[in-house]
């Protein structure tokens, strides 16, 4: 989701988009967090086949030298070939990158692609035994990680992980990292499959010069927030709108509300499948509470057939006071957003004082997920890819360009801070340790988008179901999950 695009996680989100190709992931609880990114999405069904097949596809090329410059053993000659999700981050970072991993190896070409068609391009060569060496896996053709991991598609990223950091050889790269990011990586057991390189929060998006002119502060409470619509309601403005075509987008202020009302094991209930973990009462007072909107007209007319750029662009242009989006939302949509807008987030407003968490929970976590083919002729050029991606040089520049954290811990020293990444990391710092993670987007991409995406939340919030209808249809969608052999299945730990 990180950069996302509607295709999206990403909305192009970066993370995004993340969007669902009928038409945002992550950690176990991480403790602190700071964030900013990303998104990923689904597809259809994906992988079916994907991971069914294969030949071997070409060999693989012979370990370079280790060295001190070197310490993955490259091949100095041998290709590198990287596929980038073309989302809400843009490509520059990646290309930059590139020219720093071609400095480094000046015998060695670099492939280097960007598009939204992830899955659609790179399956058929996943199924040939050909894959790219590295690949930004975003966006709403996203490939459903669960598959790749469970049919063993994947790499283990321990390697690089290990290796001595970009900047500081006295330091492995895991040691450089954002809080969470390594266990976001795993699935079962110690192997790490996955680098989530952008930092996301995700929340509720305003404007806080249009809540000042309304002589109000965010809303900590339900009824405060409905309190709040009704005033933006009678000055023409909508209390809330959101990517109607990719519903899956609710989540991102949803689940952590919740978590806030419900506790933790509320959302890890929901993660491991448990039988009636959508019947908790947590999750009945948070739809009702979102029905409640919808019912009483503080939706923005017609955001049921939106799509999250259009969305975006209403609330930028003033139509709707919140949005639930991730981090990414300031890069996607900076064309938009007036210079006067002071961009903010906030944590999702509970229901009232009997909530199991304090307000200011939130969810953040790593996004833009990069992989590494288990079948990558050229593996460890696209690991060390990835380790000049995690130097402070690398990071720096992500930030200052599409305006978000990596999961690089640092990187900020002399970056002037834009409205939204500096409201982002004032939320985490509020929240403490009160950061949740909800796993679904990652370990069940059909469930998560499609099923209780756009069958559930996306026909509950166009009025088209009740709550009640919506939860049922929901339990039974992560039911048939739990009981489907055919997919891999995961659980907190």
């Amino acid at each position: 989701m990180g950069s996302t695009s509607a295709e999206h996680s990403s909305p192009k989100s970066g993370t995004d988009e993340q969007i669902a190709p009928s038409g945002v992931g992550r950690r176990d609880l991480i403790k602190r967090s700071a964030a900013l990114g990303l998104v990923s999405v689904p597809a259809m069904g994906f992988l079916s086949s994907c991971a069914s097949g294969g030949g071997d596809g070409e060999e693989k090329a012979k370990a370079g030298k280790k060295t001190d410059k070197n310490p993955l053993a490259v091949n100095e000659t041998a290709q590198m070939e990287f596929v980038l999700f073309d989302g809400g981050f843009g490509k520059e970072y990646a290309e930059d990158a590139v020219k720093v991993y071609e400095k480094a190896f000046p015998k060695a070409k670099v492939k280097f692609s960007a598009t939204q068609k992830i899955q659609s391009t790179l399956q058929p060569r996943f199924n040939g035994g050909t894959p790219p060496d590295l690949i930004d896996n975003s966006g709403a053709e996203q490939m459903d990680m669960g598959v790749l991991v469970g049919k063993n598609q994947l790499a283990d990223l321990t390697p690089l992980l290990d290796a001595p950091s970009y900047d500081d050889p006295s330091k492995k790269v895991r040691d450089t990292l954002r809080p969470g990011i390594v266990e976001m990586g795993q699935f079962d057991g110690e192997p790490v499959w996955i680098m989530y390189y952008a930092y996301t929060v995700y929340g509720v998006w305003y404007s806080q010069k249009a809540l000042d002119r309304l002589d109000e502060k965010y809303p900590e409470t339900w009824d405060e927030m409905l309190a709040v619509c009704a005033k933006a309601k009678k000055k023409g403005m909508a209390g809330w709108t959101y990517a109607g075509k990719y519903p899956y987008y609710i989540p991102f202020s949803l689940y952590p509300m919740i978590g806030k009302v419900g506790g933790r094991e509320v959302l890890d209930a929901i993660d491991n499948l448990e039988p009636n973990a959508w019947k908790h009462p947590a999750v009945k007072a948070c739809f009702e509470a979102y029905y409640e909107l919808q019912q009483k007209g503080y939706v923005l007319k017609g955001t049921p057939g939106l799509d999250h750029i259009q969305s975006q662009t209403a609330w930028a242009k003033g139509e709707a006071l919140f949005i639930p989006n991730g981090s990414w939302v300031e890069n996607e949509s900076a064309n938009v957003i007036p210079k006067d807008f002071d961009l903010a987030v906030s944590a999702p407003t509970g229901i009232d004082s009997s909530d199991k968490m304090p307000f200011g929970t939130i969810w953040a976590s790593g996004g833009e997920p990069f992989i590494v083919p288990a079948k990558a002729k050229n593996g460890t050029g696209g690991m060390e890819q990835l380790r000049i991606m995690l130097s402070e040089a690398s990071s720096k520049n992500f930030t200052a360009k599409v305006k978000s954290l990596t999961a690089f811990n640092g990187g900020t020293d002399g970056i002037s801070l834009t409205p939204g990444l500096k409201s982002g990391v004032a939320a985490l710092e509020k929240a403490g340790d009160n950061v949740v993670n909800p796993r679904l987007q990652d370990w069940y991409v059909k469930l998560q988008k499609e099923q209780i995406g756009v069958s559930g939340l996306g026909e509950m919030m166009a009025g088209r179901a009740t709550p009640a209808e919506a939860i049922k249809k929901i339990q039974g969608y992560a039911d048939a999950a739990a009981k489907d052999d055919s997919i891999k299945h995961y659980k907190h730990q």
